[in-house]
This record gives structure tokens, C-alpha cells and sequence, in this order.
């Protein structure tokens, strides 16, 4: 039983820790880059966007962007809970948009 639950507590921090990674090629205080307040998450099961299958995706300014440089499950399991299948989620974002993409250069889940 002690087994049981020393497994449960590892398994609740591995998946908490895994929802607080970030994402960086850059330093947040890069002055040389703009970083937004944005939302993210999967872009067909969240954000109705037409695609194959789960993808991520952020929403700044009520537009909606394919994400690219990152993947869905680089957060962790995207159809946790938590996951961006399951929810949209506050992030700090910076990247090059390109039409209706975002390469994403950094991004912390809020």
C-alpha cells in the first residue's frame, strides 16, 4: 500500500510539473522582442480550427494562429485535465507571426 501512494505522489508532481514547463529560445528579457498576453491550446478541439488532428495553437487579439516551433504535448499530455485538448490556458508569448502562423520563440503557461 505505502508503494501505492508513494507512485500516486510521483505520478501527481511528474504531471504537475510537466503543465509548468516552458518553452524558451530566448530570454524574457530579450528588450529586442515583444511578448503578449495570450491564450493557447488545441486548435481543432478548442479553438475550431480546421486542421488534422490535435495541434496547438494561440489566440492573441481575437485571431487565431498555427503554432509552429513547439508541439501540443511539449506541455504535457494535451488530453489531461489540464491539457490544451481539454482547456485554453493564459500564456506569455513571443514569436515571428507569418500570415496565419506563429513561430513561437518563447512561451510559459500562466
Amino acid at each position: 500500500m505505502l508503494q501505492k501512494s508513494i507512485l500516486l505522489i510521483f505520478i501527481n508532481l511528474m504531471s504537475n510539473h510537466c503543465f509548468s514547463q516552458d518553452f524558451k529560445n530566448t530570454n524574457p528579457a530579450d528588450s529586442s522582442r515583444s511578448f503578449y498576453e495570450a491564450e493557447a491550446s488545441c486548435g481543432s478541439c478548442q479553438f475550431n480550427m480546421k486542421g488534422n488532428g490535435c495541434f496547438l495553437a494561440i489566440r492573441l487579439n481575437k485571431k487565431k494562429y498555427f503554432v509552429q516551433g513547439a508541439g501540443i504535448d511539449d506541455f504535457g499530455d494535451a488530453h489531461n485535465e489540464k491539457g490544451f485538448c481539454n482547456a485554453i490556458r493564459k500564456v506569455l508569448v513571443s514569436g515571428d507571426i507569418k500570415g496565419d502562423s506563429i513561430n513561437i520563440i518563447y512561451l510559459k503557461l500562466q
